[in-house]
């Protein structure tokens, strides 16, 4: 079991707020399919890169999209923060890479995601 995947604790949690719909195939167990989204997630790869533990990347991707549009993380998430009694933390690892003179540059207002862009072109 890798880092972040589900506990056993986690997937209780979460079991009774997953849709259960099945779309017209045999549904891939939601436990894989959530360890494959968060394996992405946390990887930044491609979904096509979802390694084949996790089910079909299309399963992944399918349900992550669904799910968002759905608005089913937020309660997943809402649920799962109050099982540990809202102390899970998250931190966003991501960053954004600069050209080696991009953190002298003079910041002129506006969007600093753009700052680092404008460096690096």
């Amino acid at each position: 079991m890798a880092g972040f995947d589900l506990t056993d604790l986690e997937r209780e949690v979460i079991r009774p707020l997953l849709p259960t719909k099945v779309r017209g195939v045999k549904r891939v167990d939601d436990r894989r399919v959530l360890n494959g989204i968060f394996w992405r997630l946390r990887t930044g790869a491609p979904w096509a890169d979802i390694p084949a533990r996790y089910g079909p990347f299309t399963a992944c991707v399918n349900r992550f999209s669904r799910w968002r549009k759905a608005g089913h993380w937020a309660r997943i998430l809402q649920a799962v923060s109050e099982a540990y009694d809202g102390k899970v933390q998250m931190i966003d690892p991501s960053s954004i890479r600069l050209h080696q003179h991009g953190a002298n540059r003079p910041k002129k207002g506006g969007d600093p995601v753009a700052w680092g862009a404008r460096a690096v072109g």
